[in-house]
């Protein structure tokens, strides 16, 4: 689900935990075999719970902004990206972006479906075919 703001052409959307919260209930019986590996797992669980908490993704005419409450973090101009990926479609976990500079990879903390039509609304990149 997304979120339209005052200006029509800027989209938020809204988070998704079920990252977060898979990486925690996975940690549970891992802790019987191995609990350290289970306590790092469920540590970084929390962790993405938190980051999904609190940040926000806006898509604005020109650049994806990531937001931390009313501050903006980063922004990344539409004009820089060269490709972009959603890895796993059918259970997807991680985003894949690259810019002329850098390269960025960012769990799903947010709702896929709304992010790729956005992605392909705002930045009509032809990513590569699903894995």
């Amino acid at each position: 689900m997304t979120t339209a703001s005052p200006s029509s052409t800027e989209i938020e959307l809204q988070p998704s935990y079920a990252l977060p919260i898979a990486l925690v209930l996975i940690a549970v019986p891992l802790f019987l075999v191995r609990p350290w590996v289970s306590g790092a797992i469920a540590l970084f669980g929390l962790f993405l719970l938190f980051q999904a908490a609190t940040l926000r993704l806006r898509f604005t005419e020109t650049a994806l902004d990531i937001f931390r409450g009313e501050t903006l973090i980063r922004r990344f101009p539409y004009q820089e990206w060269q490709n972009w990926r959603v890895f796993w479609p059918p259970v997807p976990i991680l985003f894949y972006f690259k810019e002329i500079k850098s390269i960025h990879f960012l769990p799903i903390l947010f709702d896929p479906k709304s992010l790729e039509a956005c992605l392909r609304q705002r930045i009509p990149l032809d990513p590569p075919a699903a894995e």
